[in-house]
């Protein structure tokens, strides 16, 4: 997969950033550089070509995900992460994932078929990724989501089940909505810096 890695803090998570729809490898970088900038980071570009926009999973229309596609794209994603984990060396199991829309989502779906995936995630804007699965036991998983009360794109019901199935699998889960849409603000940053310093610093 297209990415940068860039070596920073070994004590820290490194951060793996994902973008959302039509974004590359770059998007996200000053995103990092604000909730942590003395971490590693491993930027992705997602594979999936939608009409010209890199996304990291394929959809059959707005809101509605191709789920064989989203299964087979996240193990794709977390054994690229464990491969490069060996060629950068740094801890796969000291990772924090950062995604925002269609990043967040994948993120999501780590967090939703693998126990071992992610020591954290930061998701902003983000859907639940698929329905009808027994999530693993997520118990020690760190989770900050980040959405906009106006959203047009993800409605709050869907974003508070999104919540209650990481709650319900053990993972400890930080809310924080702005009175905002499917925008990422400055504030849902600061507060996600706030929440990284007191779970990983």
């Amino acid at each position: 997969m297209k990415h940068l890695f860039k070596q920073g803090n070994k004590n820290l998570p490194t951060l793996l950033l994902l973008h959302g729809t039509g974004g590359d490898e770059r998007d996200l970088l000053p995103l990092a550089d604000m909730i942590e900038p003395e971490a590693s980071v491993l930027s992705v570009k997602g594979n999936v070509d939608e009409n010209g926009m890199a996304r990291f999973f394929a959809r059959l229309k707005e809101g509605v995900f191709d789920e064989e596609d989203l299964v087979f794209r996240t193990k794709e994603l977390l054994d690229f992460v464990r491969e490069s984990a060996v060629k950068y060396e740094f801890d796969p199991n000291n990772l924090v994932a950062v995604g925002y829309s269609n990043g967040a989502n994948i993120v999501a779906s780590l967090m939703y078929h693998y126990n071992d995936a992610l020591k954290g995630g930061i998701l902003f804007h983000a859907m639940v990724p698929i329905r009808g699965l027994d999530l693993p036991e997520l118990s020690g998983v760190q989770v900050f989501i980040g959405a906009g009360k106006r959203d047009p794109l993800i409605p709050m019901p869907e974003t508070k089940e999104l919540v209650k199935n990481l709650k319900d699998a053990q993972a400890s889960v930080t809310e924080f909505w702005t009175e905002g849409g499917h925008e990422l603000r400055r504030d849902e940053v600061v507060e996600a810096k706030g929440w990284f310093e007191n779970h990983f610093k």
